[in-house]
């Protein structure tokens, strides 16, 4: 039974470690996105709750990258939040309202929001096939 155990847990890590330094880099690119804006002076309250929100869910991703195989599906909100801001900002971006940068940052959203959906739907498969 041990044996057992054992593969299963090496199977998860060899998944786990696949993904781990994409939710990482997730949880830098929102960390060094999000803490900035928490405490900038001239910023107004809504803008100082949106950077607090992105942070937090940087610290999720951390915690998702340290076990990936457990914590995984805790990525679906986040995968839902991706999509919800491109589809909200992007609008703005083509007609040329949005602030200089909020291109970069959207098409960082959009992509992490596709490798999120790549690491859940990969998982997904691996569970119907074993």
């Amino acid at each position: 039974m041990t044996g057992r155990n054992e593969q299963a847990g090496l199977a998860a890590d060899r998944v786990a470690s696949g993904w781990r330094w994409m939710l990482a880099a997730a949880a830098a690119y929102n960390l060094v996105i999000g803490i900035p804006g928490i405490a900038a002076p001239d910023a107004e309250l809504m803008a100082r709750t949106t950077s607090l929100l992105v942070a937090c869910f940087g610290l999720l991703y951390a915690l998702i990258a340290w076990q990936p195989a457990r914590l995984g599906p805790a990525l679906w909100p986040a995968v839902a939040g991706k999509a919800g801001i491109v589809a909200l900002i992007l609008p703005e971006i083509l007609a040329g309202r949005a602030p200089p940068g909020t291109s970069a940052i959207i098409a960082g959203d959009a992509l992490f929001g596709l490798a999120f959906l790549a690491f859940l739907l990969s998982r997904a498969r691996k569970k119907r096939t074993v």
